[in-house]
Parts: structure tokens; sequence; C-alpha cells
């Protein structure tokens, strides 16, 4: 695939290597706004109106103009404007409107006066503080102006796009369809949840964790279950994949000592690169394409899987979908305790990150093993530690990134 192999690929190469191959792949369609939700724009949108569509009231007051409170004397209000129910009555001179909050202002308002600024006597209203002109109006197009961008494709509909989108009355979106991608684990060993394990079984955990990440990126997927170490149930699994799927995600069969012929016939089928990467946990990494799908082989060991998945696949699917993909928020923290690390690959430990009396604090959750899941489970962070830098005393600096969308 174009990469030097020979020795541990840094994460950063890894995942720029990847990204400059892949293309977006998603074909576009219409959907109604309530169904678009987690879908990817597939074009820009510009505004279609302005927001606010009018001046309005930005407080419960009375609409003034300036002219009319030049002698200070009361005013008398002359009528009432509400959201919904605009004042149009005649405004002589020396009178005001009660206004409430949203409501258009009456042509020729210079102010609102915000009632608790005020005295009433009947219908005469005394005004304590002077306004000054403009004030507690919201100006028509203040906040979008009509043909403004608003949303760049590429974006991800969440609950902060749609009611912005329904502001604007856009009934309808075009989005990219979802990428659909096909899963299966590899592994004699490996035995489905609810059955029972005979002496040297273990429960297949990996497919949940990456299923429920590709539920979580809105991702269509293709189950194919536990494949046995057989070339030919391997072959047609493949082949599947390959037939119905955008991408296809594996666990396990990619690292040395495993079953050669995975590898053999992944490289038959299609153009794999099998790299040693420079991170820990998921050191065994595997990246191509076969004829129609691109290929993604994590490696076996649970969280090593997940933290693969994490850092390397999330933004690899993200691209094939158009999405624009932002990298994880990294904070700095103190380690509250002391962290075990040789130097040599770039470490994801898995932390606990809280507010201590000082600024942030993180501990390790335990065993940092990439087969204990339960370091995993318990974490809201990764600890992320340089590759050259070895053990960590309690007190150092160190850089933490909590826990985004996927693993929530």
């Amino acid at each position: 695939m174009g990469f030097d192999t020979s020795g541990l690929l840094p994460l950063s190469d890894a995942l720029q290597g990847m990204l400059a191959q892949l293309d977006g792949c998603c074909d576009s369609e219409q959907l109604p706004l309530p169904q678009a939700l987690g879908r990817v724009l597939a074009a820009d949108i510009a505004s279609p109106l302005s927001v606010p569509p009018f001046d309005n009231s930005a407080m419960d007051g009375y609409a003034v103009r300036l002219a009319d409170l030049s002698n200070g004397a009361p005013l008398i209000m002359v009528g009432k404007a509400f959201a919904g129910q605009p004042y149009q009555g005649e405004w002589p001179a020396g009178h005001c409107v009660r206004i409430m909050t949203g409501a258009p202002v009456p042509a020729g308002t210079d102010a609102v006066v915000m009632q608790e600024e005020t005295q009433t006597d009947g219908d005469r209203i005394t005004f304590l503080t002077p306004p000054v002109p403009g004030q507690n109006i919201r100006r028509r197009g203040e906040d979008i102006r009509e043909g403004a961008s608003v949303l760049a494709a590429g974006t991800r509909l969440t609950a902060r796009e749609m009611p912005l989108l329904a502001s604007l009355g856009i009934a309808t979106v075009s989005v990219r369809r979802p990428l659909t991608v096909a899963i299966f684990s590899t592994g004699d060993e490996l035995k489905p949840v609810g059955s029972p394990l005979a002496h040297g079984d273990i429960y297949d955990s990996n497919r949940y964790g990456v299923r429920a990440m590709l539920d979580r990126m809105g991702c269509d997927c293709l189950d194919l279950g536990i494949i046995p170490d057989d070339p030919a149930q391997l072959r047609a699994a493949f082949q599947k994949a390959d037939r119905e799927a955008d991408a296809l995600i594996t666990t396990g069969g990619v690292s040395v000592g495993e079953a050669d012929f995975t590898k053999q016939l992944l490289e038959e089928l299609g153009e794999i690169g099998f790299w040693k990467l420079a991170i820990k946990p998921g050191k065994p990494f595997a990246f191509g394409r076969l004829p129609h799908a691109w290929f993604f082989g994590l490696p076996g060991n649970p969280v090593s899987a997940m933290v693969t998945f994490d850092q390397l696949v999330q933004p690899a699917l993200a691209k094939l979908t158009g999405q624009r993909f932002e990298r994880p928020l990294q904070l700095q923290a103190i380690a509250a305790e002391p962290l075990k690390k040789a130097p040599g690959r770039l470490d994801f430990q898995r932390g606990i990150l809280t507010q201590g009396p000082n600024g942030l604090e993180v501990r390790s959750t335990g065993s940092q093993d990439s087969a204990v899941f339960n370091s995993l489970s318990r974490a809201n962070c990764y600890i992320v530690l340089e590759r050259e830098r070895g053990r960590v005393a309690t007190g150092e600096t160190v850089t933490v990134e909590p826990f985004g969308g996927l693993l929530l």
C-alpha cells in the first residue's frame, strides 16, 4: 500500500496514509428533516430567510419613540403587541405600546424599555431611566442573514443542528446514504454469547464493541458473525462482504503467528498491507482494498480492537461518508499516581479523569493489558503517553483524551 512496514509505523503516518487513499463513496438522497438525524449533509445549506425575520422585542416592556420622552413626561399606553399578534393601530405622539418578548416592534420604534424600569398609573407609563437607540430590539437578520451559509457539506446532523434547520423552515435536506460496513470475527476458539464454553473457548466480544461504534456513527452494519479458521468459509465471507458492503472490518487474524491463510486469502483477493503500529494497545493492524470494498483488520485482543477502531477506523469511515471529521479534544492533567510506561510506542492507557482541587487529575483504571476489557469499561478517557516517554511519576503533567461519542 505504499508504506514502509519494516519497522513500527507511527499512528499519525498510518492515519495520514489511509486518509490520502480514501474518497467519499456514498450517494446523496433527499430526506424529510425528522429522518435526517445522524446523517451527513451532502450539500451546503444557505438560509432561505433572515433570522429573526423582523425587528422584534427582546423584553417584556414598552415600545417607545425617543422624541416622545424628551420632556420626561409619562406616556399613554395606546395598545399592546404580542408574539404572533403585532400592534397595527395608530400610534399618536406622546403614546407608547405595551409589547411582549418576540413581538414585532411597531414601525417607528426607537427602543424597548423593560417593564422593570417603568412605573404605571392606569394607562400612564413613567419611564425611570432614559433608553438608548435600539435598546432591547432584535434586528431583522441579526442572527442569520438571508442567503448566508449556515451549515457546510460534511456536517453530521445532531440535536444541535436540527432546531436550526427547523427555524429556517427547511423541510427536506440532501444527505449521504449510510455507509454499509460488514463485520465478522475470526477464530476457532470464539463462541457466540449464550452458548456453553468448552475448555479453551472464549466468547466473541469484539463484534459487540465494533457494531456499537458503527451504530453510533450511523452506519448500516452487515454482521456476518463468527467465521472459523477455514479457508473456504473465510473466502465466502470476504466475497459476500465485498459484494454487499462499502467496507469490511474483521477482528483477529492479522498478527504474527495467526493463521497464514487469512493473510494469503486477503492478499489474493485484494491489495492489503499488514502493519505493525507504534501504538499500545493495538500493534497489529491491516488496511487495504478488496475489489469493491475497503478493508480494515483489527487486532484480536478486545481493547486493541476498540482503540484501533477509535483512533484509525473512525476517521477513515468518516471520510468515506463525506463527513468533516475533527480529531478528539486533548487536555492536560496531573497524574494522581505513578503510571507504568516503556519507551517505544505511543500508549493509550485507560484512565479516570476527575476535577481535583488544583485542576484536572487522572489515574489509571488498573491493569493495562490489551486483553483486560475491564480497564476500558471503567475509564472515561485515554491517558496518551508519548512514544519515547518512560514511566510517569505522581504529579507529572500528561495528555488526556476524554472519550467522545463512540465510547460514551
